[in-house]
């Protein structure tokens, strides 16, 4: 018979290694090559000790004259507030005792629980990858009506998504949640059921992931935006941790663009280009490129089972949450995730993970991370924007 410690073991066990392996692995091509660690974690931060510059005590002289003068290595010192990521699965107590005297049934139900999780999870850390951290997915450009917006980004709203509604980084009054229950994608328009009146949603106003503000992963968007400070470091006094951006000349991608971003990074900056994202539009066009001259693309098979189109043996992938007209080149090697721990089932006092929700007639088990992601080397990092998409 099928009962809670079934469950729970195999949530433990077989559920937690194959979960872990789909969002560290296959969530998405630029997730799988980054490295993740647990070192540099401090109680509840992230310190990382970073070297930059060279050792300035080189130098030629006389065969009788005086050595060089040392001079050490420079550091700085990074530092992050762990990110909590969560993923909740919710079962009804009545689909539990049906299913109790089957287990087939009952494998069925978790099974079809924890694929909805791991998809949700991984578009959700595919997202954060290219955000800066505010988990803003959005916004307001206008009110169509009470309940359907237009919006920004629209590639980062799905159904089902709960959002709160932002002003000038304050939460708008009078809203409590906005569940986006349909999106016309080619009108850039989403449908909301709100829990309050929604007369705050206005032209400007942010669309958050809910609880989100401020607390998602640092991503290429805080590193890229030179606007704001990094890991608790000025730009204008450590300028190394501003990366390279450019715009496409006339808003054409060309091979001799790409390439100028990976010398000067080369150059400069002695960081190799290992892995290219831009959107799908940006994709064709560089394929149409290509095609231009008659050329073959190459194909490449990535870490997670993706495939790529090859620059130079480079492989170049789309994503759907890379900002529109953009281009990264980036190298990969420089990025950690450092976390407190992978992925875990969030566990009582009594080391259960599946509990009673107050009230209702509801299980649920929360799984949980503490990570962030740190870029070492900020200037080895480059951009090309503004490229016409196709």
């Amino acid at each position: 018979m099928v009962n809670f410690t079934t469950a729970e073991n195999a949530l433990k066990s077989f559920y937690l290694d194959a979960v872990t392996n789909q969002l560290n692995t296959n969530a998405n091509p630029f997730l799988a090559r980054i490295k993740q660690l647990e070192s540099d974690v401090w109680g509840k931060d992230i310190r990382k000790l970073v070297s930059y510059g060279i050792n300035g005590g080189i130098g030629a002289g006389l065969e009788d004259g005086e050595l060089p003068k040392a001079n050490p290595n420079k550091y700085a010192q990074f530092v992050l507030t762990l990110k909590n990521l969560y993923g909740t699965i919710e079962i009804t107590d009545k689909a539990i005792r049906a299913s109790e005297n089957n287990a087939g049934a009952f494998v069925n139900l978790l099974n079809a629980e924890m694929e909805g999780l791991v998809r949700s999870s991984a578009l959700n850390l595919g997202r954060m990858l290219f955000g800066n951290g505010s988990g803003i997915l959005g916004s307001v450009s206008e009110v169509i009506s009470p309940t359907a917006f237009r919006v920004s980004n629209i590639h980062n709203f799905l159904e089902g998504q709960v959002c709160e509604v932002y002003s000038g980084g304050a939460r708008v009054a009078g809203i409590n949640t906005m569940e986006i229950i349909a999106i016309d994608r080619r009108d850039s328009i989403i449908h909301v059921l709100a829990s309050g009146s929604t007369a705050g949603v206005v032209v400007g106003t942010d669309i958050v992931i809910q609880g989100s503000h401020g607390l998602e992963l640092t991503g290429l968007e805080a590193i890229f935006d030179t606007s704001r400070d990094l890991y608790g470091l000025e730009r204008s006094t450590y300028r190394w941790l501003s990366p390279y951006e450019t715009a496409a000349d006339g808003g054409a991608i060309s091979e001799i663009q790409m390439q100028s971003a990976i010398d000067f990074l080369d150059e400069n900056s002695a960081s190799q280009v290992d892995f290219i994202l831009c959107s799908s539009g940006v994709k064709r066009a560089y394929q149409e490129y290509l095609s231009s001259f008659k050329r073959n693309i190459d194909i490449m098979n990535l870490e997670g089972g993706y495939k790529a189109i090859s620059y130079n043996g480079i492989p170049v992938t789309s994503d759907r949450f890379c900002p529109r007209n953009t281009m990264y080149l980036l190298n990969s090697k420089e990025f950690n995730l450092h976390q407190l721990c992978d992925w875990q089932w969030l566990q009582g006092e009594d080391g259960r993970i599946i509990k009673q929700l107050e009230r209702r007639p509801i299980y649920t088990a929360t799984l949980v991370k503490y990570a962030d992601l740190i870029c070492n080397k900020p200037v080895g990092q480059a951009r090309i924007i503004g490229i016409t998409e196709r």
